[in-house]
């Protein structure tokens, strides 16, 4: 996500309920251990609630007061909470006004990665809190976008992180995320490469699952050299990739898969794939951009 000397800060996107903090903890801890400055950003919608009966609505500009004394007050709890988790890490907040995924592409363009926590709700429900934030962010961030679910899911020893990988330029750099990751938390990474067979079943699978192998040996060489500490499993899976995705990092310290970028998904994340691996992973999912900038 970073390169050396890089001072990038992580944004957050802050939730005002003060019971969800899974992102700002997870954002928190990541600017700490990559000496970084730490960004919440709270983002104040428009006022639109009604007044019933003889209600006097206030003014525009009571109305604006109030929110902004209630983001101020989001982005306060917000900064003590990270301030008691580590005092070291520099923290700026921004309170802004306007469409949430606006701010926070915006905000990508400086970041070294922008961090958003999601709600595990039924299909019909939203899916991140509002499910028109957490999507078309992830398509047009400059940065690596970080998922993180609410509640805390449960790790296994030893640590280790999934990548997805299709053989493209995108999840390349979703592989490189992933080395990165692991090498500053001490984690494996799990590199798979999910085939789906198509509706008509060929007879040899053994040339195309060979090719498959290719591409994910391909995409793999060389991050073992710049990461010797990292240890690195890579695999061929046969599945649907959202179930095989999802079930391959139940218990990882994240799932890092590649995005398009600026307006869209590929490969894996295509279409109802990305909505499916966003909406049943139960570990942060890290979507990168090939040329985040």
């Amino acid at each position: 996500m970073s390169r050396p000397g890089d001072r990038r800060p992580i944004v957050v996107g802050i939730d005002p309920d003060p019971s969800r903090r899974m992102a700002l903890a997870w954002a928190a801890d990541e600017a700490a251990r990559r000496r970084l400055p730490l960004r919440p950003v709270h983002v104040e919608g428009v006022p639109t609630r009604g007044y019933r009966g003889q209600e006097i609505p206030p003014s525009w500009e009571e109305w604006n007061e109030a929110l902004h004394r209630a983001g101020k007050q989001v982005l306060e709890e917000a900064a003590d909470f990270v301030t008691a988790r580590h005092p070291q890490v520099e923290v700026d907040t921004v309170l802004a006004e306007g469409d949430p995924v606006w701010v926070l592409r915006e905000q990508s363009r400086d970041a070294t990665a922008v961090v958003l926590g999601s709600r595990h709700l039924s299909r019909t429900q939203e899916v991140f809190g509002s499910a028109s934030v957490a999507l078309p962010v992830m398509a047009h961030s400059h940065c690596p976008v970080v998922v993180v679910p609410e509640p805390e899911h449960v790790t296994q020893e030893p640590a280790y992180y999934v990548v997805g990988v299709d053989g493209s330029e995108h999840s390349a750099a979703a592989v490189d995320v992933a080395f990165e990751e692991a090498a500053l938390r001490g984690a494996e990474v799990r590199a798979l490469y999910v085939w789906e067979p198509g509706p008509l079943r060929i007879f040899d699978e053994y040339a195309p699952q060979q090719e498959a192998r290719r591409l994910l040996s391909e995409t793999v060489a060389g991050r073992q050299a710049r990461y010797p500490e990292v240890d690195l499993r890579h695999e061929l899976l046969v599945g649907h990739p959202v179930q095989v995705l999802t079930d391959a990092s139940a218990h990882a310290l994240g799932l890092v898969v590649g995005t398009r970028g600026h307006g869209g998904f590929t490969g894996m994340l295509l279409g109802s794939v990305s909505q499916g691996v966003l909406h049943h992973a139960r570990c942060p999912v890290i979507a990168v951009p090939s040329r985040p900038t």
